[in-house]
């Protein structure tokens, strides 16, 4: 039951992914959770950094998709400055928007990766739906009571799992 929770790989932040490793294995689609994956949750429109990697990734011939359990109004900024596609209330781990995404861009699932920062709603989601699962660290702390509840179930989660080593905060791999 707990290896859903384990992310296929894990890096430090969105900046430290080996995109040209995804590329060559096959992924065409990156899937990004919104809330302290690109930007803490505070903020409002994305950051110069985050443009300049949604351009570099774009370049490389990658579909890219915001993925979040936020309402529309919080999404849609970044969705029109980075020019890119998104889902607004989600509802992860639930699979039903990437079904959508999956039939609707006609993709595979070993052809997405997911990358976000919660053990329970992005990389859970992303196992259950066979794609490649990739956790960052989250770079904000949470404002919202169910994050902060969520955050506290992880470390149950993440103590069990490097328990039985399957997974360590801060032993990064690819």
């Amino acid at each position: 039951m707990f290896d859903k929770f384990v992310p296929d790989k894990y890096f430090k932040s969105i900046y430290d992914i080996n995109y040209e490793s995804l590329k060559g294995s096959g992924i065409k689609c990156l899937i990004f959770d919104l809330t302290n994956t690109l930007e803490p949750e505070m903020v409002k429109v994305p950051s110069r950094k985050v443009k300049d990697l949604f351009e570099d990734l774009k370049d490389m011939g990658f579909k890219l998709i915001i993925m979040s359990n936020r309402l529309k109004g919080v999404v849609t900024p970044f969705k029109e400055q980075l020019c890119v596609d998104s889902c607004y209330l989600s509802f992860k781990p639930f699979k039903h928007k990437y079904k959508t995404i999956l039939k609707l861009f006609d993709y595979k699932d070993n052809e997405v990766a997911c990358i976000g920062d919660q053990l329970f709603f992005d990389i859970l989601s992303a196992n259950k739906m066979n794609l490649t699962s990739i956790l960052v660290n989250p770079i904000g702390d949470s404002k919202f009571e169910l994050s902060r509840l969520n955050r506290k179930l992880e470390s149950v989660v993440i103590n069990h799992l490097t328990k039985k080593d399957l997974f360590k905060r801060g032993r990064y791999y690819e």
